[in-house]
């Protein structure tokens, strides 16, 4: 409604916009208006070598040359004591293994895959005739979480994964490359 005023108003008083004078049209001639190139993206120039998960402090750690650069309280699998044994016993896996690959279209938020089961979790578990399971992961919460996200803080909800928060996920995600190793103790 104010811009239909004041167009009325500039018409009525004879006020037009005009083109830019010559002087200002040289100037702006001169000027260079090309934006600066934007300068890459960087991490904050963190190189994060290893992944250290320990269960019984619900920590994840990032790891640059054996020093801790980045912490998380994570959250695990309901039945969280032990190696994972069979895909069910809702286990997180130990051991050391590979961040191989990701999935921005994860039912949980943001995810990347571990390189669960080794070959020797499949011997262990098909020596008891069981299936070791995998889509073992770190991932943010549940996309239907919405408001309840922070019901699940704290918790061990997953079905063996490694569960964060979505900032804590984008933090991750942004700073860990595919090839990444990672060490799950006890």
């Amino acid at each position: 409604m104010f811009t239909r005023y004041f167009i009325a108003i500039c018409l009525l008083t004879g006020f037009a916009l005009s083109p830019v004078s010559g002087a200002a049209s040289e100037m702006l001639a001169k000027a260079d208006t090309r934006m600066p190139e934007a300068a890459p993206f960087q991490t904050n120039a963190l190189s994060i070598d290893k992944v250290l998960v320990r269960k019984s402090e619900r920590r994840l750690y990032l790891m640059d040359d054996g020093e801790v650069v980045k912490s998380y309280r994570i959250s695990l699998g309901d039945n969280p004591t032990g190696h994972k044994l069979y895909e069910g016993d809702e286990r997180t896996p130990e051991g050391d293994y590979t961040l191989d690959w990701r999935n921005a279209g994860s039912d949980f938020y943001k995810s990347i895959h571990i390189s669960y089961p080794s070959e020797r979790d499949r011997e262990l578990a098909h020596a008891w005739g069981l299936n070791p399971g995998g889509s073992i992961m770190i991932h943010g919460l549940p996309n239907e979480a919405a408001d309840m996200a922070f019901a699940y803080r704290g918790l061990d909800w997953t079905d063996g994964c490694i569960a964060v928060t979505n900032e804590e996920m984008d933090e991750i995600w942004q700073l860990v490359a595919n090839g990444t190793p990672i060490r799950i103790v006890p």
